[in-house]
């Protein structure tokens, strides 16, 4: 008997295709939008099979960059305020194929890169796009600096900027480094288990998984690193950690590979199971300015969840759908970052992938 095609997910007969099953319904709660890689009207979007967004950062004015994977990478930056709305394509670093991170300085950023010459740093400035764009001014493509390997031989996993924006601390597959940003510079620390995303706490100490159901941490002001500094509670830890920081309660969440959710504070150690996600395994989140966090779970069709510190509750928020000009489906997503006005940037890990916005529902006010 000869197999049905495979339709495209975003494609009517998607949701009619033999054993896909629609577990949940579509976005219940606030609203999405899902962006192209373009300036609508005035550029093209990025190719459709080298746009899936697998990197995200943010500068304190709002400007979104990042990076893309497939058949090569794309570096990118959007601005969404004022009379602004694009997506801009910065260019192609030589040779990359995927990008694991985009760390925002203050004046530059690094973005990580892997490929058939391994993991590798390339820099750029800051854009600036400005708040008032119209289609008829054009924006300078800027250079992309290759700084060289990170750790020779091995690809980068992930990295994050310090507190101070001006290092950037990083894992490859067997090692920790940093770099600084202005004038790159990488110094490899020592061995680590580089297995997962990574996260700065409230210190500035960086946190990351170490097998062995440990984390490890480092302290970018003394350069020390513990390892096994922290036990990881109870529960299924082979998979890769994604994390969401919370700055203004001081807190990281993370969640196991069963979708246990859990809260870690630098103090106090990791929570008790705050509940568990609807799906696993855990993807990328991200936490608004009033402490719900946002992320997605799941394989292949990604639900989205909020967990409520206020309520200590975990909801299921559906499968992620836009609405607005055209309608598309969301299904896989590679990275998260809260904006400047406490919305939530997520980065569609797909073809044709899209920046989408999702904007939560404001809780009312007890009275």
């Amino acid at each position: 008997m000869t197999q049905k095609k495979r339709p495209d997910r975003n494609s009517p007969e998607w949701m009619n295709y033999p054993g896909e099953v629609l577990r949940n319904s579509f976005t219940r709660e606030g609203m999405m939008v899902a962006f192209p890689t373009c300036f609508p009207g005035a550029t093209i979007p990025i190719v459709h099979d080298e746009s899936h967004i697998t990197a995200l950062d943010i500068t304190p004015g709002g400007i979104v960059h990042g990076g893309t994977s497939g058949r090569q990478t794309h570096l990118f930056a959007a601005n969404f305020h004022g009379h602004s709305g694009m997506v801009f394509d910065l260019g192609t670093p030589q040779g990359a194929t995927s990008c694991v991170a985009v760390c925002c300085g203050t004046n530059r950023f690094l973005a990580f890169v892997n490929g058939p010459r391994g993991g590798r740093a390339v820099a750029s400035k800051l854009q600036t796009i400005d708040s008032d764009l119209i289609q008829e001014w054009g924006i300078e493509v800027p250079v992309l600096d290759d700084v060289g390997e990170c750790v020779a031989g091995e690809p980068v996993v992930h990295a994050v900027a310090d507190a101070s924006r001006q290092f950037v601390i990083g894992v490859t597959k067997n090692h920790l480094f940093t770099t600084e940003i202005e004038s790159p510079k990488t110094r490899v620390v020592g061995e680590v288990s580089g297995s997962g995303r990574i996260a700065v706490a409230s210190s500035g100490a960086v946190f990351g998984s170490d097998g062995g159901g440990r984390v490890w941490r480092f302290d970018p002001k003394s350069g020390s690193l513990e390892r096994g500094a922290v036990a990881l509670p109870r529960g299924d830890w082979n998979g890769p950690m994604f994390w969401a920081k919370d700055g203004r309660a001081g807190l990281l969440y993370t969640a196991d590979a069963s979708g246990r959710f859990f809260a870690f504070d630098e103090k106090r150690g990791f929570s008790a199971p705050l509940g568990s996600l609807p799906l696993a395994p855990a993807g990328p989140m991200a936490v608004t300015f009033d402490g719900r966090v946002f992320g997605f779970c799941g394989d292949e069709m990604a639900n989205m969840f909020c967990y409520d510190p206020a309520r200590r509750e975990v909801s299921n928020l559906g499968v992620a759908v836009s609405v607005i000009e055209r309608r598309r489906y969301g299904y896989v997503f590679g990275d998260a970052v809260t904006g400047r006005d406490g919305e939530i940037f997520f980065g569609e890990d797909d073809n044709g992938g899209h920046l989408w916005l999702y904007f939560p529902r404001i809780v009312p006010a007890q009275v």
